[in-house]
């Protein structure tokens, strides 16, 4: 089988030697299985450990869950089989009752034993492990693919030259490193801009990415979806009301990147303001969405309590609304671009949304090393022409950098002490 190399995995093979257990959490298909995989095979070929000596578990077999549950002690003592290192790989370790504590038995009672755990929800995981764990745990989140993942698996050639571009992109977002924008004509942008749309409209989730045609890809997104509800909705965090939930979700994707107005969301799916607030929690700890804040600083005039939605997976989104349309042929375009150039900055700085009450807004401000302000047009640009809300963000906070991410137009200008520079968004 030929696995999609997932960067995630290099990271935990830092930290593979330490004493802590190393807990990978993210959405159900996310590939978390898959990794424990590849972790286990890299532990056999690079670092020499007897196969044996690595045993993998998923405790969606009911038999193993109960054994563990019952007494983890014995479950543990009968796996290792002497003193030298043993690695235990616990996959969908959030279905264990009491799952902390008995991972803590485990480590104070086994130098020689190194947990690994998934868990599909952040929510319960965190509930069940925090207060037992504090100091031995170090967490990681698996998300479906991002680009450079995507083009690593579909072009490599391609996953190269964006490479390069993206790390500049993002150390100017987290770091707030300068770097020259591309003075040459790019000959690679709509090969780029055509994988770009396959990514946006099909998602990451590696099942997605693999398969081969349309359909399969639409009918695995829907089963997705509906297992997802069926789930871990119903099933384990014990959401009866599926209809309810299903039509918060689906608004929220028909809304995607607008303010969320509580009360008018609540009325809109027969809810009420202390409901919806536990659904939306639920939504954003089990990796179905991510929220963003307003940035503010002037409180008369800057907008403070509103949040802005917007999904992990794009594919999933579309799922939603039954619209897997090619970006060039739908009115929500630039919404899918917005909520693209969102995940991909999302794990390399804080961000917000700025907006005031004149309704002066700026899609997101990175707060890495400094405000960056981002505002995503995705349309074609015949010269570097900037907006009146950046303008206005300049004026109020003035950064020394901007990015206004195009649809394929590359350039830079410069406004007062801030320099703005213009990027495709296939190199975001």
């Amino acid at each position: 089988m030929k696995y999609i190399k997932r960067l995630l995995l290099d990271e935990i093979k830092k930290w593979v030697e330490r004493r802590e257990i190393i807990a990978i959490r993210g959405p159900r298909q996310s590939g978390k299985t898959t990794l424990l995989m590849l972790l286990s095979k890299w532990l056999a070929s690079d670092k020499g450990i007897d196969e044996n000596h690595i045993i993998y578990i998923t405790f969606e077999d009911r038999g193993q869950l109960d054994a563990f549950s019952q007494n983890p002690k014995d479950f543990v003592e009968r796996l290792v089989m002497d003193k030298k290192m043993h690695y235990i790989l616990l996959d969908e370790a959030q279905y264990c009752p009491d799952l902390g504590q008995k991972l803590k038995l485990i480590y104070d009672l086994f130098d020689n034993v190194k947990l690994v755990i998934t868990g599909s929800s952040s929510l319960e995981l965190k509930n069940q492990t925090g207060k037992y764990l504090v100091g031995r745990i170090l967490e990681f989140d698996l998300m479906p693919l991002n680009f450079q993942e995507y083009l690593d698996h579909a072009d490599e050639g391609l996953a190269s030259m964006y490479s390069q571009w993206h790390e500049k992109a993002m150390a100017l977002v987290s770091e707030g490193r300068d770097f020259e924008v591309k003075k040459d004509p790019d000959i690679f942008t709509e090969e780029m801009l055509k994988h770009l749309d396959a990514f946006i409209t099909f998602g990451g989730y590696p099942a997605v990415v693999s398969a081969s045609w349309k359909d399969e890809k639409e009918m695995l997104l829907k089963n997705m979806l509906n297992n997802y509800i069926d789930r871990d909705i119903v099933s384990f965090l014990q959401i009866t009301d599926t209809i309810r939930f299903r039509k918060l979700v689906t608004a929220l994707a028909a809304s995607d990147g607008s303010m969320t107005k509580m009360e008018a969301l609540a009325s809109q799916i027969g809810s009420y303001f202390k409901e919806l607030s536990k659904l939306i929690d639920v939504l954003e700890q089990t990796y179905v969405i991510r929220r963003i804040g307003p940035y503010h600083k002037n409180l008369l005039t800057e907008l403070r309590k509103v949040q802005k939605t917007y999904f992990v997976d794009t594919g999933l989104r579309n799922a939603l609304i039954e619209n897997f349309s090619s970006l060039e042929n739908r009115p929500d375009a630039g919404v899918l671009a917005e909520n693209f150039v969102l995940n991909e900055i999302f794990e390399h700085s804080k961000v917000n949304f700025w907006r005031t009450t004149a309704k002066t807004e700026v899609d997101f401000v990175a707060d890495g090393k400094g405000l960056l302000p981002i505002e995503v047009k995705f349309q074609r640009f015949a010269s570097p022409n900037v907006n009146r809300s950046l303008y206005g963000f300049l004026e109020a906070y003035k950064p020394a950098e901007a990015f206004m991410v195009t649809r394929d137009f590359w350039g830079e200008r410069s406004f007062k002490q801030s320099k703005i520079k213009f990027v495709p968004i296939c190199y975001m």
